[in-house]
């Protein structure tokens, strides 16, 4: 399948794969026929990108089955995850701690990501795929970095959970289109205490998840928040979380400012080695995660665009594009690969939309 800006999508194309709503309902089904009516519906709700089905692309799977459905199900109980840390029930919070090392145990299975992590969402659910995706974003980088299972596990917990404490700020401030007051800017800052003062109540919540929570957004120069750490005093929970919620983060659309491109996004994480971010961590970020996810199609620098198929691992901007159209007058030819690692003298300019 493909991965399409939905204004270059025809009508009778296929959806590849499902779209959810904030609560893990599907809103659109993989497998529908796709009118105008559907895609005036979803860039309405912020949808800009979608996965069509494409035979000359049907070798390109963009996310294995099971950790679809796995993403699914946590996405479902996300609600009920947030409710259950406030309650501080032992049961509920067994329960959340249950639904999120299913989906570690999964991740830890696959080993490595060699699949896309793009989702395609709706606007009013960013919340909730944010928290999930810097968990399985972070589970996979902790692979990557070195992490025991048991510590995995607590690094997960921690990362579906860092933004819990913005459940205690106001909704106005958190949904503010404009820029925040220096008043409110504080109060946002203090999310990570007031998310570390809810997962201590529940004494089956891991301490290296509630470092993880606590410690987020701090950097390595020390100019992060709320506790201005530095270096060897944040622990490596907080610091993969770190760099996973700001990349997830900058990846996305929010009411004040318009989504990174994926280079852009990826750039941001590498120019921040050292000073944002621990130098070890961005190292296995660049090793794990590629630039361009699968299935998008990009222009290079000679002029050609193509459908990326494959990923060379340890070469984040270097993957592997098949060719379907002649590259000024559109028109389909029999399909041919270029891998950019053995074309040095070409790059690519950005992605087709």
């Amino acid at each position: 399948m493909r991965l399409e800006f939905i204004d270059r999508v025809q009508e009778s194309e296929i959806l590849g794969r499902n779209i959810l709503t904030n609560d893990g309902k599907v809103l659109l089904r993989a497998g529908v026929k796709l009118n105008r009516r559907y895609m005036d519906k979803l860039k309405s709700l912020g949808v800009f990108f979608i996965y069509v089905e494409d035979n000359r692309l049907d070798d390109v799977m963009v996310e294995d089955d099971r950790l679809a459905e796995l993403k699914q199900v946590t996405m479902k109980n996300m609600s009920r995850i947030m409710r259950n840390i406030h309650s501080c029930n032992k049961r509920d919070v067994k329960d959340t701690i249950n639904i999120v090392e299913n989906l570690v145990d999964y991740i830890i299975d696959m080993g490595d990501v060699n699949k896309s992590l793009y989702d395609i969402q709706t606007y009013d659910n960013y919340t909730f795929v944010h928290s999930l995706d810097t968990c399985i974003m972070s589970s996979f980088l902790g692979i990557s970095y070195g992490f025991s299972e048991k510590e995995l596990k607590e690094l997960a917990i921690g990362a579906i959970l860092h933004d819990i404490g913005k459940t205690k700020i106001s909704n106005k401030i958190i949904t503010k289109s404009g820029p925040l007051t220096s008043d409110e800017f504080c109060e946002v800052k203090k999310h990570p205490i007031y998310g570390g003062e809810i997962l201590k109540k529940n004494v089956r919540i891991p301490d290296n998840a509630i470092k993880a929570v606590l410690q987020h957004h701090e950097r390595i120069d020390g100019r992060g928040y709320p506790y201005n750490l530095v270096d060897k005093e944040i622990s490596r929970f907080g610091k993969v979380v770190c760099v996973c919620d700001v990349y997830d983060a900058v990846s996305n659309d929010r009411v004040y400012r318009k989504k990174f491109s994926p280079n852009e996004a990826y750039e941001l994480i590498l120019s921040g080695s050292g000073t944002a971010f621990d130098n070890d961590v961005v190292r296995s970020f660049r090793e794990t995660f590629a630039v361009y996810p699968l299935g998008c199609c990009v222009r290079l620098s000679n002029g050609a665009e193509g459908y990326i198929v494959r990923q060379n691992k340890n070469f984040p901007d270097r993957p592997v594009l098949r060719v379907l159209y002649e590259s000024e007058t559109k028109t389909p030819i029999p399909f041919y690969e270029i891998d950019l690692l053995e074309f040095s003298n070409i790059v690519i300019e950005r992605i087709v939309s």
